[in-house]
């Protein structure tokens, strides 16, 4: 293991020892993708129908979405909120072209979108983490691109998240 990848899992380590409950927020997240979804859902189901009550639903699971959000997203600096949602979104999208590919039986193309889709749950829990410095993420065009960076989050995220831990 890398001196850099130690260094991580010792800083995740750090953070559980805060009440940071992995498994909780493992499962809130995926939940939260869900309720993404529901948003998109209702969006263009209201546009197909032309029925407004849709759009009323569409706000009430967006204020669900905000709530549960903000119980994983604490304190964001920049535009860390909304890239967390993305990051979420998008690894939700991903999963589920992967789920797809894999009904056609394409395995490799859907092996391909779900580490995609890890990576980029990964690089949600890695910022959410403080795993990432807002600074390096602001500044560092190169890291943002760094294919190898997200897959190192993708390792840590391995090790230490459990969604069968029940503490």
């Amino acid at each position: 293991m890398s001196d850099e990848l130690e260094q991580w899992i010792k800083k995740v380590n750090e953070k559980k020892d805060f009440a940071f409950d992995l498994s909780r927020d493992e499962d809130m997240s995926i939940a939260i993708m869900n309720l993404i979804s529901l948003e998109e859902h209702f969006f263009f189901t209201a546009v197909k129908t032309q029925n407004q009550k849709y759009l009323d639903m569409l706000l009430s699971v967006r204020e669900m979405r905000k709530e549960l959000l903000a119980k994983i997203v604490k304190d964001p600096v920049g535009e860390e909120w909304c890239i967390s949602k993305h990051l979420l979104a998008g690894s939700m999208r991903l999963f589920e072209v992967g789920t797809k590919e894999l009904a056609r039986g394409n395995k490799e193309e859907a092996n391909l979108y779900f580490q995609k889709s890890f990576n980029l749950y990964s690089m949600f829990f890695a910022i959410n983490l403080k795993m990432v410095k807002h600074e390096d993420l602001e500044k560092n065009e190169a890291f943002r691109k760094e294919e190898k960076k997200m897959g190192r989050f993708s390792e840590i995220m391995k090790k230490i998240i459990d969604c069968c831990k029940e503490w």
